[in-house]
């Protein structure tokens, strides 16, 4: 092929390359996919700048750089005295264009990707009446949290700008005095690790203490997250029934013999109810028989609507041989989910292999958010913040309760509520809850089906899990008019 019939070749591509960039990265690309897809073949001549340059009503000095470019990069090459060449050294399947809108072999994504998508369970819709587990940001105290950042920013402090091996010292000494206090937790702050968000922590929990193939003990109904990021890492997930005292461990499958269990007893998501003593120390007995280990999630035990503490399972399992409880706690409740910043406390004997296996992993960051962080809980700031908070969402709370089962009455049952931002509401009759929630949003509510929440290999509940915490108290009452009446027409034609 000639170099004019190469111009034209390229002017065509670039005409249409060129449309939405800028000449010089248009032609740059133009000729990066006409070598890659085998359109100029390996060891042909390209056209003389000052050719192409004219066809393509450019400066020559354009088309050079580009040439200069694509030759140091690989692309081209140029042989003295006789211009300038598609490069010989591409491997076959480019120059021939092999590749072109091929997918890779075995498909885009591996076995795991696949069951990660497969079982992907987050909306894109993240406001509004009724999301669950959604927090009202715009209560909470920007100002005070901005002059804070401002104040570790404002001044050198190297040691902010360095990785920390398990966070920010003084963040996890705040937290270890928080602890012993809001949790009657007694732990050191060597014992604490601050974490990107509570996936995290999962997935750390999962990659130190577990194997592939090993088995978790997970609440069902229980939290879609945990559950698939425990998935990801090659786990058997095992469905372990609740009712209103919690988790009940004597009807696990005979046989299993756990690894990890998966529990949020202080508030159990998503029905909200609290694991009764009795469960709780037939839980840490069976960690202890099985040597399993058990993952505490106390993701919203802080907003609570009774005035008293219930103490963690973590405190309740100080005592010697006992100690096989992780606590996981998180800001995104409790301040705003994209602070994206959450906390682990492991028992002491797990406390220098997992801050070595945090530190080789995922690597930590993010200390002026951390120092901010410590003085907003040291100055007392993030107390006041959780009672003013407690008042509001419970006044949305008993708002949503009044207009929910006022319209509905035994329709409905809900065995939660004291604690939490959501209120799980089940079916007394059997229903499609996944379409209820497409005819509700087709209204402009949105609730999460309670089907959801089950391994669908046991069979489910059907139900609303209905989030308050970031709709007005003026709005919870419209919204939840809406909402009952979609359900009713439902109910009236099905």
């Amino acid at each position: 092929m000639n170099s004019s019939t190469y111009a034209d070749l390229i002017r065509e591509r670039y005409d249409k390359a060129s449309r939405t960039r800028r000449a010089r990265e248009a032609l740059y690309l133009c000729l990066r996919h006409l070598v890659l897809d085998g359109a100029l073949r390996a060891g042909e001549p390209l056209p003389p700048s000052r050719l192409l340059a004219g066809e393509l009503r450019l400066g020559r000095s354009t088309v050079v750089r580009v040439y200069e470019q694509l030759l140091l990069e690989g692309y081209l090459c140029g042989r003295a005295g006789s211009g300038t060449f598609v490069s010989e050294d591409l491997p076959p399947a480019m120059s021939a264009g092999a590749s072109r809108g091929a997918a890779p072999a075995g498909g885009l994504l591996s076995n795991r990707g696949r069951e990660i998508e497969r079982h992907a369970t987050s909306s894109h819709i993240q406001g509004g009446a009724f999301v669950p587990g959604v927090p009202d940001v715009g209560l909470f105290p920007f100002a005070t949290w901005r002059r804070l950042l401002s104040k570790n920013l404002c001044f050198e402090q190297r040691h902010l700008a360095r990785y920390s091996q398990g966070g920010f010292g003084p963040l996890k000494s705040a937290l270890a005095d928080y602890l012993r206090v809001s949790r009657m937790m007694h732990c050191s702050p060597a014992q604490i690790l601050i974490l990107n968000g509570s996936h995290q922590a999962i997935d750390l929990c999962a990659r130190m203490l577990c194997d592939p193939g090993d088995a978790v003990w997970m609440e069902d109904p229980g939290y879609w997250g945990a559950r698939n990021v425990l998935r990801a890492n090659g786990l058997e997930l095992v469905p372990v029934p609740v009712d209103v005292d919690g988790m009940m461990p004597e009807l696990a499958p005979p046989g299993s013999h756990p690894r990890l269990v998966f529990v949020s007893p202080s508030c159990q998501y998503p029905t909200g109810v609290t694991m009764s003593l009795a469960r709780r120390l037939q839980l840490l007995e069976t960690a202890r028989r099985h040597e399993a280990w058990i993952i505490e999630d106390d993701y919203d035990n802080e907003i609570r609507y009774y005035p008293h503490i219930i103490g963690s399972l973590f405190g309740q399992a100080e005592q010697p041989g006992l100690q096989r409880v992780l606590y996981l706690g998180t800001f995104s409740k409790t301040m705003f989910p994209g602070l994206r910043l959450a906390y682990l406390v492991v028992p002491e004997a797990l406390a220098e292999p997992f801050a070595v296996g945090n530190a080789e992993l995922y690597r930590e960051g993010r200390l002026v958010e951390q120092a901010a962080l410590a003085e907003f809980i040291e100055a007392g700031h993030f107390s006041r913040h959780l009672r003013r908070m407690r008042s509001v969402y419970q006044e949305r709370r008993t708002i949503l309760r009044r207009a929910i089962e006022s319209r509905l009455g035994d329709r409905v049952s809900t065995a939660g509520g004291q604690a939490g931002l959501n209120l799980a509401y089940l079916f007394a009759e059997t229903l499609d809850d996944v379409e209820l929630a497409r005819r509700a949003l087709h209204a402009g509510i949105v609730f999460r089906p309670m089907s959801m929440y089950y391994d669908a290999s046991r069979g489910s509940r059907v139900g609303m899990n209905l989030g308050f915490a970031a709709v007005s108290a003026e709005d919870i009452t419209i919204a939840a008019d809406r909402l009952c009446s979609v359900v009713e027409a439902y109910l009236v034609k099905r």
